[in-house]
């Protein structure tokens, strides 16, 4: 059942909501939280489709935000919303409401939205596209327990992990992480399978990825060892080397779909890796709600080591090796020759924190080990001067 309401106000959506669910015979309401969807009308669609797939796990409330751009001044200066409210089989599990936003109401979006959210119930704010820089200092952010952004879409991706980390609020989130999240469960139960200590490591993946870059962060972070970033042509991360004292340990994931997993002395096994849809993805955010420390100190520590590189953390670097400074951080990146964002050696200093399961054991023995090579200075030497003859 469809609704739509011109130049409304948010009782009225009120009102339409409750009349939709006495028309369809559900006047109770069995949903368990407020999606709310912050987007254009480019992204809207695909965003409102992958949110009423993820509603089958977690029936909810999606209020799609909408901000219209006017063309006139006359129309500015005039507020107006617009809604469209779906019940029923429309609506996919739960209810749905589109609000278009003109003029001044766009700049208080929140108090069009605070009306809407259902009462005793977590509030999630997604940006699919165009999200702030400070997601929690956003007023719509601010009516939200999680902040779900996705720097894939940025125009810089890799700069904007460093912005992500200075403005970190616990509650916030990122697809690019969630992304990595398999990743992360296959590389931890193959460490498990062996008693080794890992050396170095190596993430290879497509450029302008964050997803590579902070997969990279968080073993670098974890392990203590030096992780180096490879650019491939994708799609999205291909492969992962673990350089251990009992020989290597490779992820590997060519097509996007099947991965194989090589551990020396065992054999080889395919294993499923497939790319997820964004519907999966935010099912996977909305099952938890409370702040993912993991992915802040995967965020916080990328990105330190980001600042320690200088110019080169505008090409995506990630910083030296464990224990190095920042001037052979800065000359190992320029010997990996990546010049794009993304595609420079991702680093790590030695940390404290050990990781959760097999990447705790590994980090304990390795953090030692993993003092990246003699890199060349990253500054020129002046060439010698003769002494002059008396």
């Amino acid at each position: 059942m469809k609704i739509d309401l011109t130049d409304t106000t948010s009782s009225k959506i009120n009102k339409s909501l409750v009349l939709g669910r006495r028309a369809i015979g559900t006047p109770a309401v069995g949903m368990v939280l407020t999606l709310v969807i912050v987007t254009d009308e480019e992204n809207a669609y695909d965003a409102l489709k992958a949110a009423n797939e993820a509603s089958r796990e977690h029936p909810s409330r999606k209020l799609v935000v909408i901000k219209r751009v006017s063309r006139s001044p006359r129309d500015r200066a005039k507020a107006r919303l617009d809604a469209e409210v779906r019940v029923g089989a429309d609506a996919g599990t739960g209810e749905t409401v589109i609000l278009r936003l003109r003029g001044e109401v766009i700049d208080h979006a929140q108090s069009v939205v605070l009306p809407l959210l259902l009462p005793d119930a977590p509030v999630v704010v997604w940006w699919p596209v165009n999200a702030p820089t400070d997601p929690a200092a956003d007023p719509l952010g601010a009516l939200a327990q999680r902040r779900v952004t996705d720097t894939y879409n940025a125009e810089h991706p890799i700069r904007e992990l460093a912005d992500r980390a200075e403005a970190y609020t616990p509650g916030d989130t990122d697809l690019a992480w969630t992304r990595i999240t398999p990743w992360r469960s296959m590389l931890a139960a193959a460490l498990d399978q062996v008693a080794c200590q890992v050396i170095s490591a190596e993430v290879e993946g497509e450029e302008f990825n964050p997803s590579v870059e902070l997969l990279a962060m968080w073993l670098a972070g974890r392990l203590g060892v030096t992780v180096r970033r490879t650019a491939s042509i994708g799609p999205g991360l291909t492969a992962v080397r673990l350089e251990t004292d009992c020989g290597p340990i490779v992820l590997d994931r060519p097509d996007g779909s099947l991965a194989t997993l090589c551990v020396q002395g065992q054999p080889d096994r395919a294993v499923a890796l497939k790319r997820r849809e964004t519907a999966e993805l935010i099912a996977e955010e909305l099952r938890r709600l409370d702040p993912d420390d993991t992915y802040a100190a995967a965020l916080r520590y990328g990105v330190e080591r980001l600042v320690e590189g200088g110019p080169a953390s505008d090409a995506g670097g990630s910083g030296a090796g464990a224990g190095s400074g920042a001037d052979s951080g800065a000359g190992s990146r320029a010997d990996s020759g990546a010049p794009a964002p993304g595609a420079a050696d991702s680093g790590a200093a030695d940390s404290g924190d050990a990781g959760a399961g097999a990447a705790d054991s590994a980090a304990d023995g390795g953090s030692g080990a993993g003092a990246a090579p003699a890199a060349k200075s990253g500054g020129k030497k002046a060439p010698a001067k003769k002494a002059a003859a008396k």
